[in-house]
């Protein structure tokens, strides 16, 4: 029988519940979560499921590499973080354990799990809204956007970000990602690193061959090294080595 993995982005999915409840509601929050666990479970129907938290980016080889990394995100609300053990415990009661590593970062992950599993015959499901995740996208993974209630695909992808999903890590290495704290090249916003995508193909390419003219070409080349940085920075880790016996994941009657 093939293996089904659901992989859920927990705090992903903890965060948006939490900005549509009122503030303070914790009944209401580990309610909804519950819910939209047991949905995703009845949907998709894995053999395996698999909630995946954050270890934090403070200390992360991404901030190691750029020390402005994530650097203007917006902390966690207190009230959240108070209740992230209870609301943990009561989504695991679903019948799904937990994978937390400290000072790693969920999309690692879930990179790094997505891609063994799907290397040896699994089909994978990520339950997840971040785009980023496009990057993993093979026959063998999927996304799906609880919120939504469909798939985040190809088409989906194209119309959010304007590349195809083989050149979203080109793509924000050239325009950046401020949500991130991903720098980019300066000057280079969306638009124009559509554009060097359609024309050269990819940020290898790009750098391969002579520089389009003009001020366009110096941006280019005095920022190739951030670009090639960021490049780096949004490139998800399929090579983790985490332990993990997947026998341990497979799916719980609550």
């Amino acid at each position: 029988m093939t293996l089904r993995l659901l992989l859920v982005d927990a705090l992903n999915l903890v965060r948006r519940i939490h900005a549509a409840v009122p503030e303070g509601d914790g009944d209401a929050l580990c309610l909804r979560c519950q819910q939209a666990l047991r949905k995703a479970l009845n949907l998709h129907q894995p053999s395996h499921a698999i909630l995946v938290w954050d270890g934090g980016h403070e200390q992360s080889w991404r901030r190691r590499l750029y020390p402005d990394y994530k650097a203007q995100r917006k902390p966690m609300p207190e009230d959240l973080a108070q209740l992230l053990p209870r609301l943990r415990a009561e989504m695991e009661a679903t019948g799904i354990r937990s994978v937390q590593q400290a000072d790693v970062e969920a999309d690692d992950l879930i990179g790094t799990i997505a891609h063994k599993v799907a290397q040896h015959g699994g089909q994978v499901m990520i339950l997840s809204t971040d785009k980023g995740f496009g990057q993993l996208h093979c026959d063998a993974i999927g996304q799906w956007d609880h919120f939504a209630g469909s798939a985040i695909d190809a088409d989906s992808l194209q119309s959010r970000v304007g590349v195809a999903p083989a050149q979203l890590l080109d793509f924000w290495a050239l325009a950046g990602d401020s949500g991130n704290g991903i720098p980019g090249v300066p000057g280079i916003g969306k638009k124009t690193a559509q554009k060097l995508l359609s024309e050269y193909g990819s940020l290898a390419q790009l750098f391969a061959g002579p520089l389009p003219e003009g001020k366009l070409g110096e941006k280019l080349a005095h920022h190739q090294q951030q670009a090639r940085m960021s490049y780096a920075l949004v490139r998800l880790r399929r090579d983790l080595q985490l332990g993990l016996d997947l026998k341990q994941f497979r799916r719980e009657t609550p």
